[in-house]
């Protein structure tokens, strides 16, 4: 089976191939028309086509995305690429590329690409987050996606911190209305304006991580009151999924301290007497999301 992954993106949009034994048989990128959703069907089309005409096969397309398709009416919706929100995205790839398609969210293609050939590849459940410039989640259970009834699996972004501390209060006011999100404290954002927030420079998580390295104390205060958020967090997921493994992706998943930390803090947040949920680095770096969208056909 020809598999083509679609990685729909806010600045590119991103082809991979893969081929009968799964291995990577053509990649194409090209940059995402901005605020133009007509336009962004028909790069998405012209690449798939181009796919297609140069391997010389029909290929199973699945696609990934930001955002979610209504329960309601299959329509996008909490998309940060606003000009897809109220489309019927599925139903219009379909009618130009005149065959069935299976959509996703980019985070549930992150956590199914590392749960079929990646990090969690051995675990019979496996929530897959990224932390990056939002905070967003995968579940996927026995190499399938769980999407839910409400089509939210896994968004535990929006979910808040549990139990603030002195120091957490009053949480920050998140984009979606609410306060104190998930999303406002482990975020790359969320981590820069907590260091500035508590005496430190307005700086980049990389300066910040590289000053902690160097015995900055008002650094190292700030990575580590982000490991305790983080694990605090996790531990929520691992008491109602009960994950083998949790696989890190996006930026802040580069920060090394955290696979030693979290399994040290988390422990006291879980409702067991013991832990062996595993959390680990994803294998696959930038290319999970679309290696995700092309193993939407995985089933089959």
């Amino acid at each position: 089976m020809l598999r083509i992954g679609i990685d729909l993106g806010g600045t590119k949009i991103e082809l991979l191939a893969l081929g009968d034994s799964s291995e990577v048989l053509l990649r194409r990128r090209r940059a995402t028309p901005q605020g133009d959703y007509r336009g962004t069907l028909g790069a998405i089309c012209e690449l798939v086509l181009a796919a297609e005409n140069e391997l010389g096969r029909t290929a199973t397309v699945g696609v990934g995305m930001p955002g979610a398709e209504s329960a309601a009416d299959g329509r996008i919706k909490n998309a940060n690429s606003t000009c897809l929100n109220g489309e019927a995205l599925r139903d219009d790839l379909q009618v130009l590329l005149q065959r069935e398609l299976r959509l996703a969210n980019d985070a549930n293609c992150f956590a199914l690409s590392e749960a079929i050939d990646g990090a969690g590849k051995d675990a019979e459940v496996v929530f897959g987050v990224i932390l990056g410039t939002g905070v967003g989640g995968g579940l996927v259970v026995r190499r399938q996606v769980l999407n839910g009834v409400n089509h939210i699996a896994g968004e535990w972004g929006h979910n808040p911190l549990p139990r603030l501390d002195e120091e957490e209060l009053p949480p920050p006011r998140c984009y979606c209305g609410r306060f104190g999100c998930v999303e406002t404290w482990l975020s790359g954002p969320g981590l820069c304006a907590d260091h500035l927030r508590h005496g430190g420079e307005a700086l980049a998580v990389e300066a910040i991580c590289a000053r902690a390295s160097s015995g900055d104390p008002v650094c190292e205060q700030t990575l580590a009151r982000y490991e305790r958020r983080l694990a605090k967090a996790l531990a929520q997921v691992i008491n109602i999924v009960d994950p083998g493994v949790v696989v890190l992706g996006g930026g802040l998943s580069n920060i090394e301290r955290l696979y030693d930390a979290l399994p040290r803090l988390w422990t006291a947040e879980i409702f067991s007497d013991t832990v062996v949920t595993r959390v680990l680095r994803n294998m696959h770096g930038d290319s999970s999301g679309v290696r995700g969208a092309a193993w939407l056909w995985s089933g089959d």
